[in-house]
């Protein structure tokens, strides 16, 4: 007969131990290398890939996008991007070295309505596009705050709070984050005073939220960032609300309006109320500059600029990195004469607006 195999038990011994290294912290993306980042907002039209395609030739090395038709309510179930068109667009922003890339969501969604089917179908669209941006590989999902439609103020900023939560609940969002943007105040809109932005921020703690800071609407809610003292009393404001380092995107662009006009109307840098010299202020500023010791690597300075005519884009891409300091030979190179807005044969500027016709006389 076999001998019964005896074990001996092991004797672990503390300096023995295995002790197993802490994972790795994940390597900062390929952008946040301290370099400028200039983008404008890129057409899907046509295709989510050729977006990419008008950011480069116009000579910018970030973009923000649309990720489904933002003055209309999905169909549902048909809002998801199917994966192969997804990797495609990956693949094609790393080939291109784009980024950071910023998704502006539905203009319809309103997290603050007191409507409740407002209010769920808002939730559900905002979390839809989570996942759109999730699988295009975005770095940020840029949201509009909503309007209370005169709700108390209090309430308003816990609907938004809490519709973020909800939206994002089971989801995983990895490298995606979310800002907040400030607005004009046009209505009853929320988030013109960074107060507000802070109390939204504080309410979702666990989600880790950035912010997004437009010009023009700082401008127009009645900040005066026109002037040197104005702009260093508004960043220090915005420091002590919501923090300057959660700023992770900055929309440049004039204002059409007055100071404190609350009503948003965006003009092509330089030429609007703000004005050039205040935009070389902001944007070389050492709080604002991702080259600054205060600054933030990776931020992101994006146009959101009108197109009256061909090449108003890729205008105002030269005229941000001009104004950021970049000489015309280290910043991207743009495509002669492309621009989004094309001529038609006649030599007319094409309009995204249909023309109404004339009636004929009878």
């Amino acid at each position: 007969m076999d001998e019964e195999q005896k074990s001996t038990p092991l004797v672990y011994h503390a300096e023995d131990e295995y002790r197993p290294e802490p994972a790795p912290e994940p390597l900062p993306p390929f952008w946040a290398d301290g370099s400028y980042r200039v983008g404008i907002h890129t057409s899907i039209a046509g295709d989510l890939t050729a977006a990419l395609e008008s950011a480069a030739k116009l000579g910018c090395n970030a973009l923000q996008i649309f990720s489904s038709s933002p003055r209309m309510w999905p169909r549902m179930g048909g809002s998801r991007i199917a994966e192969v068109d997804a990797a495609r667009f990956r693949a094609r922003r790393n080939e291109l070295g784009l980024g950071p890339l910023a998704i502006h969501d539905n203009y319809l969604i309103n997290l603050a309505s007191p409507d409740r089917v407002m209010r769920v179908r808002s939730i559900q669209a905002f979390r839809d596009e989570l996942v759109r941006a999730m699988a295009l590989g975005a770095d940020y999902l840029v949201a509009h705050p909503g309007s209370g439609r005169g709700t108390p103020l209090a309430e308003a900023v816990t609907a938004v709070s809490q519709g973020l939560r909800q939206a994002v609940k089971g989801l995983k969002l990895g490298g995606l984050r979310i800002l907040i943007e400030n607005t004009s105040g046009m209505g009853s809109a929320l988030g013109w005073r960074f107060e507000e932005i802070e109390a939204i921020v504080a309410g979702c703690s666990e989600l880790d939220l950035g912010v997004c800071v437009d010009t023009a609407h700082t401008f127009e809610a009645g900040y005066d960032i026109r002037s040197e003292a104005g702009l260093e009393q508004t960043l220090g404001l915005i420091d002590r609300t919501v923090g300057l380092e959660r700023v992770c995107v900055v929309h440049v662009n004039d204002s059409k309006t007055k100071m404190g006009s609350r009503v948003d109307r965006h003009e092509h840098v330089g030429k609007g109320k703000i004005g050039m010299e205040a935009f070389r202020r902001i944007l070389r500023h050492p709080r604002l500059s991702p080259r600054g010791p205060m600054g933030l690597a990776g931020r992101a300075f994006i146009l959101e600029t009108p197109i009256d005519k061909p090449g108003d884009d890729r205008r105002n891409v030269k005229t941000l990195w001009k104004l950021v300091g970049v000489e015309a030979k280290q910043a991207p190179r743009a495509e002669n004469g492309f621009s989004m807005l094309r001529k038609d044969r006649k030599g007319q500027a094409g309009s995204r607006k249909t023309k109404t016709k004339k009636k004929k006389k009878t």
